[in-house]
C-alpha cells in the first residue's frame, strides 16, 4: 500500500505548475484580447492527462471491477480482430494498430465512467501543507462542486472541480493529489495562489489618462490577485478605447515577482496616409484632379497618432463638404511595427458645368410675370485641383438683373485657422418698390449697383465662424427710362449725397452659429457695417443686423421660431432702408408695405407637420414693427405712402420638397383683413 501511495505522488509531481510569473500572451490588434481566466484554463490542459493518472491510485479498491472491464474490453478486441482480419489479410499491422485503438478507446471510456469512493477532501497548498490564509483555503473549497466527502468520484468530474478552482481567479495552479489512507482515498487538491498586488508598470498608453489606469487598478492593492477582476479591469480599459473609436488594446498581462502587474498596451499610430483616386464609373484606380496635399490638409488625422475611427469619420464627412468629391472612404491597413496605414479611396465629381434655374423675386408686385426671375450660371468647383471655386452667374427677370463673378480659395495655402478668402464683382439691378413704391406710380424705380470687394471667413469654434470683408459700393436710382433721378414723386430725396450716386466703402463683420446644419436647427447671425469716409462724399455709417431660429420637436409636428433686428446710424442712402412686410418677412402684405425705418423688428412663429410624402402643411403667424424709426429715413418715404409702420399677419400654407428647395404656398390674412396669396423658393431667411 505504502508503495501505490508513493508512486501516486511521483506521477502527479511530473504536472505541477509552479511559476514565479504569470504571462497573458494576447493577440493581435485586430482581435479581442485574451481574457486571462483562458490563460489559466491553458493550466488546467496542460495537467488534464496527469489527472486521469488517478485512476491508477483507485486500481487497489476495484480491482473486480477492473478485471471485468478489462475482460470486456478484451472481447472487443477480439470482434474488432475478427471483423478487420477476413477484410485485410495481407496486413497485419493494421490489424494489430485497430487491436491497439480500440483497447485505448475502451480504456478511456473506463476511466471517466469508473467511480471511486472518497472518503475526505482537502485543500493544502503546492507542498502538501495548510494553506497561511484560511480565506483563499475557503475560497477554493467553495468552488468544488462534485468533490465532497464520502462521495463516489468519475476522473471528469475531479477535472471539472479543478476547472472550478481555477476559474475562481485567486489560483495560478491546481492539482488533484489522491492518498490511499487507513479510512479510505484522501483528495487532495494542491494549490499555488496567486501573489499579493503590490504595483503597476503599464507600457505603451500613450493616450490612456493614467488617472483612469489607476481608477481601473485601485481597489485591488494590496490584494490577491483575482484573474477575474483582473480581466474586469482589462476589458474596462479596452472599452476606453473602443468608445472613442481608437485603435488600441490591452496585448499583454504578466504578473512579476513581488506582486508588480505589468501591462502592455498596443496603440496603433498612423505610420503613412496615402491618397487613391478611382474612375467613378469602373471604380478603378485612375489619375486624380486634385492635389493630394488639398485633400490630406483637409482632415485631422496626421502620422504618429493612434488612429480613431471616430475621427476618420469625421475626415470623411471633412472631405466630403468640399463639394468635389462623389465619394470618400478611408481603408486602415497594417503597417511594420503595430503601425496602421491609412489609404483614402476617393472619386471626384465632375468639376466644372453650366446650370440654369429659376426662382422669385421678392420686389416685384405686379405685372404679368410677377417676381419671375431665370437664372444661367458657370462654374468650376475645382480650379487648378486646389478646390477653388469660380462662379459666374446670370440672373434676370422683369425689372431684376444680376450679373456677377465669384472667385473663393476654401482655405488659403500656408494658413493653419482654414481662413478662406473670396474676391467678389457684381453688377445689379433691382426694384426701387420695396421702399419708394405705391399704388399711384413710381413703382417701376430700379436701384443700380455696382460692387467689388474682398472677404476673409474661417472657423473661431466649434459652430461658430467669423467673416471680415471690404467692399466698395456705386449706386443709383433710374427710373423706368433708365434715366438717373435724385427724388422720387414726393419730391423726396433718393440718395443720402443729393448726386445722382453714392459712393460708399463698407468694412464688414460678421459672426454665424449653427447647430446641426438642417433648417430646423438653432441659427444666430449677426452682422455688422461700418461707412468708412475716405473721401468727403462718402457716406459714414453704422449698421447693425442681427437673426435667429430656433426649431423644437412637438411629436410628429415642429415648431419654429425666429426673430429679427436692426438699427442704423449715421447718413445713409434713403433705399438702404429696413423694409417690412411680404413673403420673407410679414406674411399677409405685399412687400415692404408694412414700413421703412432706420430700426426694425420682426417676428415669427411656425408649426409644419407632415402630410403626404414631400408634402408639409404649415400653420403660422407673423409681427414686425420699424420702432417708430421710419419719419427717421431720409425724405420718410414710408410716411409719405401711408404706410403704418406695424402689423402683422396669420395663414397656413403647404410646402413640397424639390431639387430647388423647399416650393412654399402659402395663404395669409393681415390685420387690415386683407388676404394674399405668397409663393416662395427656399428656406425663409
Amino acid at each position: 500500500m505504502k508503495r501505490n501511495t508513493e508512486n501516486t505522488m511521483l506521477r502527479n509531481d511530473d504536472v505541477r505548475i509552479v511559476s514565479s510569473s504569470i504571462k497573458i500572451p494576447l493577440p493581435s490588434i485586430s482581435k479581442h484580447p485574451t481574457c486571462p481566466l483562458r490563460t489559466a484554463h491553458s493550466h488546467i490542459a496542460n495537467a488534464t492527462n496527469s489527472i486521469a493518472q488517478l485512476i491508477n491510485s483507485f486500481t487497489s479498491h476495484s480491482a473486480e471491477l477492473t478485471r471485468s472491464v478489462i475482460q470486456k474490453s478484451s472481447l472487443l478486441c477480439s470482434a474488432t480482430l475478427s471483423l478487420t482480419g477476413d477484410r485485410k489479410r495481407k496486413c497485419p499491422i493494421r490489424r494489430l494498430a485497430s487491436l491497439s485503438l480500440a483497447e485505448e478507446a475502451q480504456q478511456k471510456a473506463r476511466q471517466n465512467e469508473e467511480r471511486v469512493l472518497i472518503s475526505e477532501v482537502l485543500v493544502r497548498n503546492k507542498d502538501g501543507e495548510e494553506l497561511e490564509r484560511k480565506d483563499l483555503e475557503a475560497e477554493a473549497a467553495q468552488a468544488l462542486k462534485a468533490c465532497r466527502p464520502n462521495s463516489a468520484l468519475t476522473v471528469r468530474e475531479v477535472q471539472e472541480d479543478v476547472h472550478r478552482i481555477i476559474n475562481s481567479g485567486y489560483f495560478s495552479s491546481c492539482m488533484p493529489v489522491a492518498v490511499d489512507t487507513r479510512d479510505g482515498i484522501r483528495l487532495v487538491f494542491q494549490v499555488e495562489p496567486n501573489q499579493e498586488f503590490q504595483g503597476l508598470v503599464c507600457e505603451g498608453a500613450n493616450v490612456l489618462p493614467a488617472k483612469f489606469l489607476e481608477d481601473s487598478m485601485r481597489d485591488g492593492y494590496g490584494k490577491i490577485i483575482n484573474l477575474r477582476r483582473l480581466d474586469e479591469a482589462i476589458s474596462s480599459i479596452n472599452n476606453w478605447y473602443m468608445e472613442r473609436g481608437l485603435f488600441a488594446m490591452v496585448s499583454a498581462v504578466e504578473i512579476l515577482s513581488g506582486g508588480i502587474l505589468r501591462l502592455q498596451v498596443s496603440e496603433a499610430e498612423v505610420d503613412n496616409i496615402s491618397i487613391r483616386f478611382l474612375d467613378r464609373k469602373t471604380g478603378e484606380t485612375t489619375m486624380g484632379k486634385t492635389k493630394p496635399e488639398t485633400i490630406l490638409r483637409q482632415i485631422t488625422t496626421k502620422k504618429g497618432q493612434v488612429y480613431s475611427m471616430l475621427e476618420g469619420k469625421r475626415d470623411v464627412e471633412t472631405v466630403l463638404t468640399m463639394g468635389i468629391m462623389e465619394d470618400v472612404s478611408i481603408i486602415p491597413q497594417p503597417a511594420d511595427t503595430g503601425k496602421v496605414d491609412l489609404v483614402m479611396n476617393v472619386v471626384e465629381r465632375p468639376s466644372g458645368g453650366f446650370s440654369a434655374g429659376g426662382g422669385i423675386s421678392s420686389g416685384i408686385t405686379n405685372g404679368p410675370l410677377r417676381g419671375l426671375i431665370g437664372s444661367f450660371a458657370y462654374s468650376h468647383r475645382n480650379v487648378f485641383g486646389k478646390n477653388q471655386k469660380l462662379n459666374i452667374s446670370l440672373e434676370r427677370g422683369q425689372i431684376d438683373s444680376v450679373y456677377r463673378i465669384n472667385y473663393t480659395d476654401p482655405w488659403i495655402q500656408g494658413d493653419d485657422k482654414r481662413t478662406s478668402r473670396t474676391i467678389m464683382i457684381q453688377n445689379s439691378r433691382t426694384p426701387g418698390t420695396i421702399v419708394h413704391g405705391n399704388a399711384d406710380g413710381n413703382g417701376s424705380l430700379t436701384i443700380g449697383r455696382i460692387t467689388g470687394g474682398i472677404e476673409f471667413s474661417r472657423p473661431i469654434r466649434p459652430k461658430w465662424s467669423g467673416t471680415a470683408g471690404l467692399v466698395f459700393q456705386h449706386a443709383g436710382v433710374r427710373d423706368e427710362k433708365g434715366i438717373p433721378i435724385i427724388k422720387d414723386c414726393y419730391s423726396s430725396p433718393l440718395t443720402a449725397s443729393g448726386n445722382t450716386h453714392d459712393d460708399t466703402l463698407l468694412a464688414k463683420l460678421e459672426t454665424v452659429y449653427t447647430g446641426s446644419g438642417d433648417h430646423g436647427s438653432s441659427l444666430f447671425v449677426l452682422n455688422m457695417e461700418k461707412g468708412l469716409p475716405l473721401l468727403p462724399e462718402w457716406l459714414s455709417f453704422t449698421r447693425v443686423n442681427a437673426r435667429a431660429r430656433k426649431g423644437v420637436e412637438i411629436g410628429p409636428a415642429r415648431l419654429h421660431l425666429s426673430i429679427s433686428g436692426g438699427h442704423v446710424v449715421g447718413n445713409f442712402s434713403p433705399y438702404e432702408a429696413f423694409a417690412i412686410g411680404g413673403t420673407n418677412s410679414v406674411r399677409g402684405y405685399e412687400e415692404g408695405s408694412v414700413g421703412s425705418g432706420r430700426s426694425y423688428i420682426v417676428g415669427s412663429g411656425e408649426i409644419s407637420f407632415p402630410m403626404y410624402g414631400p408634402v408639409e402643411g404649415v400653420i403660422f403667424s407673423d409681427y414686425g414693427t420699424d420702432l417708430g424709426s421710419g419719419p427717421t429715413v431720409p425724405g420718410d418715404p414710408a410716411g409719405a405712402r401711408k404706410k403704418p409702420g406695424s402689423g402683422y399677419g396669420y395663414g397656413f400654407g403647404i410646402r413640397v420638397e424639390s431639387p430647388l428647395g423647399p416650393l412654399r404656398l402659402e395663404y395669409a390674412f393681415n390685420d387690415k383683413q386683407d388676404k394674399r396669396f405668397h409663393f416662395g423658393v427656399g428656406h425663409r431667411n
